[in-house]
């Protein structure tokens, strides 16, 4: 049979090479289908592809003649390459075009059955099934599978709400595009699948659902996010890792970082380690859990500083291998920090941040000659010394001026896009009376403490 199919910009350089031409045998690894309704018609979109052999004509064309006359009925034996008649090598000035050299016809079922089961188990899979770009998937299709590396893993968490209690996590999966998106798993399938998914693995997914992703948690861009049940499939493709890039930054210069405070948007950022301090532990005020946490401050090319605070299993492991390192002053790249107003401008590492150090990439490679030629040498200044957020973004913060009560109540629309900051001097007017403003609390915990019969608290 045959159809109609049209080849993506990618493959354009393999077209104008001549590697691929006119009755070239391909192996279509990716592709899509594309159905025009008012014609009836369907063609292939082929994203990616391989050629098996350029030189193919006498055989694709009889094979194809075959299929189109009769199907299940013996061809034509295709002509020898051999056999081809010498008038048909054209001689012009100058040049002079030698006879092709004898090779065995076969057909071109015959060629992809061969390399077919040459192949290793996982990569005859990947040929035969069909996989989908992440940018064509929405809520409202059927069967899917997607090809797609895991660039961000997060820690299995706990919950507790009005249906009981349960665990989630997630992760952030690439595909070949650059594309991403966030899935989500919930109990039976979080214990699925947590110890499956492994940080820069490929993967192919199937037989999960989507849908419009809350703006207000999303962290990557993208319209929809998925979520993956017990019954989701999840096989590893450890032959086809190659295909899909890598961890993806977008940095940004340290001395832009002020519209990104206190803001839910998260940052990537690369800089040379100024200094690396000893982990300490911080306890949390929301469980009273304590935590290991250390601070590094990194520079660029913008000739500016910043502290970043390492978290948890961070401050430990890249923090100490940092330390070790401080005095060669290696690159730093951070994925998914989280921009604060410590010191006016902090960053700090979420679960799911991604730190690597001296990484193989161009900015890396760029900052590193900038910092041995002239950085080293050149005087450095905090980003956020002697500077609010506001007056570093140009934007109203909780550092601003002060507003008026009027400045609200005026404002029916003030905070609906995204939270609104400032502050206010007043009085206060009222103080309700049934309500106590305080209450008794433990010294070390801070939880309420309730009288107890014949005195005391507990």
């Amino acid at each position: 049979m045959k159809i109609k199919a049209i080849f993506s910009s990618r493959l354009s350089s393999e077209i104008l090479s001549g590697n691929i031409q006119n009755m070239s045998l391909i192996r279509v690894l990716d592709y899509t289908v594309n159905e025009i309704p008012s014609k009836s018609e369907k063609f292939l979109i082929i994203t990616k592809c391989e050629v098996v052999s350029p030189e193919h004509e006498e055989q694709i064309r009889d094979e194809v003649k075959q299929e189109d006359s009769e199907m299940g009925m013996l061809s034509k034996k295709p002509k020898l390459e051999n056999e081809v008649n010498s008038e048909n090598i054209k001689e012009a000035k100058g040049i002079f075009l030698k006879p092709k050299q004898e090779i065995v016809s076969k057909s071109a079922a015959q060629i992809i059955h061969e390399q077919h089961g040459n192949m290793a188990p996982s990569a005859r899979m990947a040929m035969t099934r069909r996989v989908h770009p992440l940018v064509s998937l929405n809520p409202y299709q059927g069967n899917w599978t997607i090809k797609v590396r895991v660039t961000s893993k997060g820690n299995m968490r706990t919950y507790k709400n009005a249906r009981g209690e349960g665990c989630v996590f997630n992760v952030e999966l690439t595909d070949g595009d650059g594309t991403q998106i966030q899935a989500t798993m919930f109990n039976e399938a979080a214990k699925k699948f947590y110890d499956r998914f492994e940080l820069g693995k490929v993967y192919y997914i199937s037989k999960g659902t989507l849908r419009v992703a809350n703006k207000q948690f999303k962290t990557v861009q993208n319209d929809y996010e998925m979520t993956l049940n017990e019954n989701s499939e999840v096989e590893e493709a450890s032959d086809e890792a190659a295909c899909i890039p890598e961890t993806k930054f977008n940095f940004v210069p340290i001395d832009q970082l002020g519209p990104y405070v206190n803001s839910k948007d998260l940052v990537d950022v690369i800089g040379i380690v100024q200094s690396v301090s000893p982990t300490m532990s911080i306890r949390r005020k929301s469980n009273n859990e304590t935590v290991p946490k250390r601070d590094i401050v990194v520079a660029d090319e913008t000739k500016k500083t910043v502290v970043v605070s390492l978290w948890n299993e961070l401050a430990t492991t890249v923090g100490q291998e940092l330390q070790d390192i401080a005095d060669k002053s290696p690159v730093v790249a951070i994925k998914s920090l989280k921009v604060g107003d410590f010191q006016g401008i902090s960053l700090s590492t979420l679960g799911k941040s991604i730190v690597q150090v001296n990484p193989v990439i161009s900015e890396s490679k760029k900052l590193r000659n900038w910092y041995d030629s002239e950085g080293k040498e050149t005087s450095m200044a905090s980003v956020g010394s002697g500077l609010s957020p506001s007056t570093k973004s140009g934007g109203r913060s909780m550092y601003s001026d002060r507003v008026s009560l009027a400045h609200i109540t005026s404002n029916p629309s003030l905070g609906e896009d995204k939270p609104a900051f400032f502050s206010i001097r007043a009085y206060i007017s009222f103080i309700k009376p049934d309500q106590s403003m305080w209450y008794r609390a433990c010294k070390t915990c801070n939880k309420k403490m309730t009288d107890a019969l014949g005195g005391g608290y507990w």
